[in-house]
Formats: C-alpha cells, structure tokens, sequence
C-alpha cells in the first residue's frame, strides 16, 4: 500500500522485465482501470441480454464479447506499458500513420451500419473505428512535436501539430463525428497550452471554435438536430435522453435492485453509449459515485505523477493522454444528464465495444509507460541532486 500512495522504486539495472515493471508501474492507477473494467461487465451482464435476445443472440452474447475485446485490451495494456517513452513515441508514429490513412480512407471503404455517420470499417466478424485508434496516436505525436518545438534550433512543431489536428478534426466533422473531433481538438489545446501557448491565441481558437459551431448548425442536419434536443425545454420521454433521464431519476440512491431495471428493454444504447443510465437505475447514485471517483482518480493520480518528470516529451504526452481519457468520461456522463449535447461518445472502459476498449487500452498502457518510475526522470530528485 505505502508503495502504491507513494510511488514504487525505481527498478536496478538488469532486472527481468516483469519485475521491473511491476517494481516501477503505478499500481494504484492500474488498479482503478482494472476495477472500472470489472464494473463494466458487471453492467453488460445487466445491460445486454435484452438486446442480444431482440438480435436473435444467446443471452449473454454481448458479454462474452466484451470479456474478449477487454483481454485483448488488458493484453495491450500491459505490452505497451514495459516499454520506454522512446519505444512508445516511435510505435505512436508508425502506428498514426495506419490509422490516419484508415481514418482518411473511411468515405471510400466505410459503413455506416444504419446510424448516419460513415465512422466504421466492417470486417464482418467485428467493425472497425479508426477515429479511436487515432486518438492516443495524435496526442503522442503532437506531444513529440510540440516538445521538439522547444529544441534549440527545433522544427516548427507547433505548427506542424496545429495543421494535423485542424487535418483530423476537418475528416472527423466531415463523417460527422463531433464528439471524437472535440476530444482531438481538447487533447491538443491542453497539450499547447502546457508547452507555453500564448494566452491571445487560445482566446483567438476559442473564437473560431465557436465559429465553427454557428457554421455547423447552420450546415448541419444531424448537429442542428442534437443541439436542438439538447436546448429545448421538454425532453420527449420515447428518446435516448428521454429513456436516460427517466431511468436515473428512477433509480434513486441505491437504486432499484439488480437486474431489477426496465431501462436495458427500451434503451437501444444502454450496454454502449448509456450504460451509466443502467448503473444509475439498478445500483443507483452509489455506484455512479463511485465510478466518477475512479475517473477522478486515475486522472489526478497520473497528473501528479507526471508533476515530478521533467522530460518535456513525457509530460506533455501524459497530460494529453489523461486529459483525453478523463474527459470522454465526462462527455458521456454529461450527456445522460443533459448537461452536454448527445456526443454518441462510449464510457472508457465500460461500455460495450471492440475498438473503444481496445483503444483505451493502448492509450492507458502508453500512459503507464509514461508514468513510470525511471532513473533520472523525476526533477524532485534532481533539484535534490539525486538525479544522476
């Protein structure tokens, strides 16, 4: 416990890998990821039977699935753990240049299974997001841009990282995905704002995201339509929202007993998008508590972590990683409410889905590998003059 409170030890020269990683991995961090996934399928087994029984699957279909996409999730998690910030930032590298071409290529090849937004490749045993992939991968390679940039006689990596960002953002808009492109947009602009951004311009990109907002409206059916539902008085009961809101509401503090619910018969999203409206129901605010505490928790804890490393690379990716991950956690929980607009974003971790939990793997294992303890990485112990 003292260990997990205060950081582990960094590790002797030669030690196995395995050791290594355990002895200098944030166990308390990996712990709150381990529990919100065990959560997760804890709601699937509420959540999901109805849906599998209307999609003529065995009841626990879903679940089975969701056990198998997390093990591949928790197998990348660890992989990309043991490496070193070098070895993430070229994996990054390589692998954003797959998913950005997958991402650019979506118009073509794409589907958009019924939904209206062409977000999705159909491998026919499963689908594929490229949007989700890409996420962890841009902010690795803004942060190695933006860090760059600070070099003496460095590239223009602010610049060259604004162009990329304003890139995905536009292919994001374009599916429409609004939600995944507000992430990339708000992963990056506290990237910048870390490297040292100046205030005017921060003030000049708020203006032209809202700028963009009116355009979209404007232009948009399917923004105009969610903005709409989201700022008129009166919530249609046979909605999404509708079916949400009434289900927390029922559920109370403690809410109604397991498996007692009724939102999971009506709710299309409620083992995706919604599942928080299942947990509210059947468990009730208690658990919905204690969900955003380890939220809170893991984001805080790496951002503490990262306070005593004075690698420019290692925080700023850091910070972009729990800043994306912490966030799409309050988008989604802040559209069940009807404090956000309907995002169609997932819950990290616990909703259903192949390519989000396996994605969120691969951004919480590079953030791992980030925050472990290394020789010469914290500048606590260099002002101390322990870090030679």
């Amino acid at each position: 416990m003292t260990e997990m409170v205060y950081g582990a030890l960094p590790a002797a020269d030669g030690e196995p890998i395995l050791p290594k990683w355990w002895r200098t991995i944030d166990r308390w961090s990996l712990t709150t990821i381990l529990i919100l996934f065990g959560i997760g399928l804890l709601l699937g087994l509420a959540a999901s039977p109805p849906l599998a029984e209307r999609n003529g699957y065995a009841p626990f279909h879903y679940v089975t699935r969701q056990a198998v996409f997390g093990t591949l999730a928790m197998i990348a998690m660890f992989v990309t753990s043991v490496l070193s910030p070098q070895a993430v930032r070229r994996l990054a590298v390589m692998g954003f240049f797959v998913a950005f071409a997958a991402l650019a290529l979506l118009p073509v090849f794409g589907t958009d299974f019924g939904k209206g937004a062409t977000r999705w490749y159909s491998l026919g045993f499963a689908s594929f997001q490229p949007s989700e992939f890409l996420k962890p991968l841009f902010v690795i390679v803004s942060a190695w841009l933006l860090a760059a940039a600070q070099d003496l006689n460095g590239p223009p990596g602010r610049l060259w990282s604004f162009l990329l960002m304003v890139i995905i953002v536009g292919f994001l808009a374009a599916q429409p995905d609004f939600g995944q492109a507000s992430l990339v947009l708000f992963s990056w602009g506290v990237m910048y704002f870390i490297a040292g951004a100046p205030l005017r311009l921060l003030m000049g990109m708020a203006g032209g995201v809202i700028a963009f907002g009116v355009l979209a409206y404007n232009s948009s059916e399917h923004f105009a339509r969610r903005i709409d539902g989201f700022l008129t008085s009166e919530v249609d009961p046979t909605t999404q929202i509708g079916y949400a809101t009434n289900a927390i509401r029922e559920g109370g503090l403690f809410g109604v007993g397991v498996g007692q619910g009724e939102v999971k018969m009506s709710l299309p999203d409620a083992h995706t998008d919604f599942i928080i409206a299942v947990a509210a129901e059947e468990y009730g605010l208690a658990l919905v508590a204690v969900i955003i505490l380890l939220y809170a928790s893991f984001v805080l804890r790496s951002f503490l972590r990262l306070t005593r490393e004075r690698d420019n690379f290692v925080r700023l990716a850091g910070v972009g990683l729990a800043s994306s991950i912490g966030v799409q956690a309050m988008i989604n929980l802040g559209v069940a409410v009807r404090l956000l607009p309907a995002k169609g974003m997932t819950l990290p971790f616990i909703s259903y889905g192949g390519s989000s939990v396996i994605a969120s793997g691969i951004a919480v294992g590079m953030l791992l590998a980030l925050t472990r303890t290394r020789p010469q990485g914290e500048l606590t112990e260099l002002l101390a003059g322990r870090g030679r």
